[in-house]
């Protein structure tokens, strides 16, 4: 198992946002499994053809999200962020369910929103 990687440069979506979407979806489909060693910034960069602060964005989002880990002088990890991830998309589904309430929005009109934003996330 290795990081496979794509920077598409004419993509709509900017390459530290390809590097965190393709690095966040190969950990979650377990391509990438929980304890796996992620390139260095500087050595990622140098492969992939980027800038070493592109890619230190987008590995501090996948920390941000939980995604991976960094442990200091030895390296940066896939985390097991299954769990956390769960909760997080529980709590911003009750405040998504909540503010719509209070919007007065019916159940339908509050799913038909939810429906139209995962699939503009997913079909980006």
């Amino acid at each position: 198992m290795s990081l496979k990687i794509v920077i598409r440069p004419n993509a709509a979506a900017a390459p530290f946002e390809q590097l965190r979407a393709q690095i966040a979806g190969q950990a979650h489909s377990g391509a990438l499994p929980v304890g796996y060693r992620l390139p260095t910034v500087r050595g990622l960069a140098d492969e992939l053809g980027l800038a070493a602060n592109t890619v230190a964005k987008a590995y501090r989002a996948l920390e941000s999200d939980g995604v991976i880990e960094t442990r200091g002088r030895n390296g940066t990890f896939v985390a097991a962020a299954g769990d956390a991830a769960d909760r997080e998309a529980a709590a911003a589904a009750s405040a998504y369910a909540e503010r719509a309430h209070r919007l007065g929005l019916d159940r339908g009109a509050a799913e038909a929103a939810v429906r139209d934003a995962l699939r503009a996330a997913y079909e980006a």
